[in-house]
């Protein structure tokens, strides 16, 4: 029931009818008998001053930041996160007696997601798809943790490849190649690869006859994280396990960005089962 102690989460973003959030966090809420509610709402870049202007004046726990402020939310903040300030990119945020912090939990949802399934990542060869928001959280938490990256990314948008890689080598001290994603380049970087990361859209819905990667450039001894969730086994993911790879989902990431996010506002341990059934459920219908 909503009563006048109702804690509020959130998210902001545009869209945001796609997501699978509130699905997810009141499934959580609910499971741990909290009196929290989480909902969506959009919020234009025109209006995103006011918006965390009100996080303040309506007293709202906490948000979840999305497409198209992860970057410009961060001036509008009082604290950041380390690792958020090293991404450069903000997706959860806590609101502490009117003092708000934000944070980057996409970067340990993907780790955790790694970690769960037994891959340390350290000392690892890995080549990165993509070099988007969600391409640099990853590459950076990766890079934190000791492996080795290759970033290639289309020929359109190469640029943001080299300065991602750029970025990585200055903070960490580690070279990281970028290179344009074609056959010609992915194939001799895959054969020296432990695990192969998809952060492009490729694949996602309603294009799900589409992939980024040739199938007969898959091999059997690589870990395939693709990060699309949607829908949660990719032709990426059929294709590699078809190859005898292991394959991981983006849904993986997706749950565990949001238990980090839960047991940020809450301070209870994320109930990670109940939540990811409960986006399965919502993406079916």
């Amino acid at each position: 029931m909503i009563s006048g102690k109702t804690k509020i989460c959130g998210l902001i973003g545009d869209p945001i009818e796609h997501s699978m959030s509130p699905a997810m966090h009141n499934a959580a809420f609910k499971n741990r008998g909290l009196d929290y509610v989480y909902l969506p709402f959009r919020v234009a870049k025109t209006r995103l001053g006011e918006a965390i202007l009100g996080i303040k004046a309506l007293n709202i726990r906490g948000l979840n930041v999305t497409i198209p402020h992860k970057v410009s939310v961060i001036p509008l903040l009082d604290e950041l996160d380390p690792l958020a300030e090293k991404i450069g990119a903000v997706n959860t945020i806590i609101n502490n007696d009117g003092v708000l912090k934000g944070y980057n939990t996409d970067a340990h949802g993907f780790l955790r997601a790694l970690l769960e399934q037994d891959i340390e990542p350290d000392g690892k060869s890995i080549v990165m798809l993509g070099a988007g928001g969600a391409s640099r959280a990853i590459s950076f938490i990766l890079a934190e943790r000791g492996a080795n990256l290759v970033i290639l990314n289309r020929q359109l948008e190469l640029d943001w490849a080299v300065k991602l890689g750029n970025s990585i080598s200055r903070t960490f001290g580690r070279e990281v190649k970028a290179l344009e994603l074609n056959e010609q380049n992915l194939a001799p970087v895959l054969r020296k690869a432990n695990i192969l990361v998809n952060t492009t859209s490729v694949g996602m819905s309603p294009n799900t006859n589409e992939t980024p990667i040739p199938a007969r450039l898959l091999e059997s001894d690589l870990v395939v994280f693709d990060i699309v969730y949607n829908p949660v086994k990719t032709k990426l993911l059929t294709e590699a396990e078809s190859a005898g790879a292991k394959a991981i989902s983006g849904l993986e990431m997706l749950v565990w960005q949001g238990a980090l996010a839960f047991e940020m506002w809450t301070g209870l341990t994320a109930p990670l089962e109940i939540m990811r059934k409960a986006t399965i459920r919502a993406l079916k219908k």
